[in-house]
């Protein structure tokens, strides 16, 4: 085996640990801790947004409440994205099927998404929620498609 190959599979090994242990720090803060994470961005993303700024309290703090799940999501989906993209390209440094790269890649993004979630159980305040290991696991195809369009760009790329 090439020695490159092995440099490369430890640095993307060592890369998705620090992704997991980064997931698992957020999933271990309690409700409280989480949530005045979660405003705290909101509140900064929308800060210059005069027709939210302008509004009444109520309104505002309503509509701050919407933008925060949404932003909840994307955290989630964005997260495991790069789970997808470190997975895929880790995968591809074996020689399998396209396919078989791609089952095993989300298979282990979806594990790793369930296993998020039940740990939640257990920190105060916080729950399980199969719709975030679903968001989860998008997140994670999106990666492996990302690097799957890169593969194909490379190959046909050499082709030529």
């Amino acid at each position: 085996m090439k020695k490159q190959i092995i440099i490369l599979r430890i640095i993307l090994i060592i890369l998705l640990v620090i992704v997991f242990i980064n997931i698992f720090g957020f999933s271990s803060q309690d409700s409280e801790e989480s949530g005045n994470l979660s405003r705290t961005i909101t509140v900064s993303i929308t800060k210059n947004i005069k027709e939210i700024q302008e509004l009444k309290s109520d309104e505002k703090n309503e509509i701050l409440d919407t933008i925060e799940k949404v932003i909840r999501k994307l955290a989630h989906f964005s997260e495991y994205t790069l789970v997808g993209i470190l997975l895929m390209s880790l995968i591809s440094t074996f020689n399998l099927k396209q396919i078989n790269r791609f089952l095993i890649s989300l298979g282990i993004g979806f594990l790793y998404a369930c296993s998020d979630e039940f740990h939640q159980l257990f920190v105060p305040g916080r729950t399980a929620k199969f719709t975030d290991v679903l968001i989860d696991t998008a997140g994670v195809c999106m990666g492996c498609f990302i690097i799957y369009l890169i593969l194909l760009v490379i190959k046909r790329y050499k082709a030529k």
